[in-house]
């Protein structure tokens, strides 16, 4: 078993030059300043990865229409192999990791991490905030009850209250006038695609200044 790993290592190794990679990786130095508090950014990102898996184990059995969306949680919750866990896991994570990426962007504050030459990185993590509470939002009307239903309903009329834009903005959410099944069809496609490639973008974006600009001392 071990001489098939190894072997398998290799094969990825000569093509990819894993090892160097991990050795990089690994023998990073970290600063000496770093402690508990720089933490909060790891964990907002390990509960992203928490609601990559489980949203894709949840989307197998969830269907995107007013008429079956809540028999179909029901159906997770009751009949599926855990799926009553796994709703669990998905929705706690969610608040979980908006309360990670507050603390993030709250350290990052008061320790004066967005000086130059970070303040691009500054700009990146508060769309990332942004784009979090937007998949709360998104993610919020897929179980189409009625405490979904009124929150999503109370959202749209705050985003038509915008000056010159929100009616439009309204009816782009909402796909007609009221919730429908394209305003389900739009905040799933928002939820399940448009988000999470646009966050794994934002994130590469991230990492890779954090890691050619180091982690900022604090003030």
């Amino acid at each position: 078993m071990r001489a098939l790993a190894v072997k398998v290592m290799d094969f990825f190794d000569e093509r990819f030059n894993v090892r160097e990679f991990a050795k990089e990786f690994a023998g990073h130095p970290v600063p000496a300043h770093v402690n508990w508090l720089y933490c909060f950014g790891g964990i907002t990102f390990l509960c992203f990865v928490i609601q990559a898996i489980s949203g894709v184990l949840l989307a197998f059995y969830y269907q995107p229409t007013t008429d079956a969306a809540y028999r179909s949680i029901l159906h997770i919750m009751d009949d599926v192999p855990f799926g009553a866990f796994l709703r669990g896991i998905h929705a706690w994570t969610a608040n979980i990791m908006i309360l990670m990426v507050t603390l993030h962007m709250l350290r990052v504050f008061f320790h004066g991490a967005y000086r130059p030459p970070r303040e691009f990185n500054w700009v990146t993590g508060v769309a990332l905030f942004f784009l979090t509470v937007t998949f709360g939002f998104s993610g919020y009307l897929l179980p189409m009850n009625q405490l979904s239903y009124w929150a999503t309903k109370v959202g749209a009329e705050i985003a038509g209250s915008m000056p010159f834009i929100g009616h439009q903005v309204q009816a782009f959410l909402l796909g007609g006038t009221k919730i429908s099944d394209a305003t389900l069809s739009r905040f799933y496609a928002i939820h399940v695609i448009i988000l999470p490639l646009t966050v794994i973008a934002l994130l590469g974006v991230h990492f890779k200044m954090v890691r050619d600009k180091g982690i900022a001392e604090p003030l």
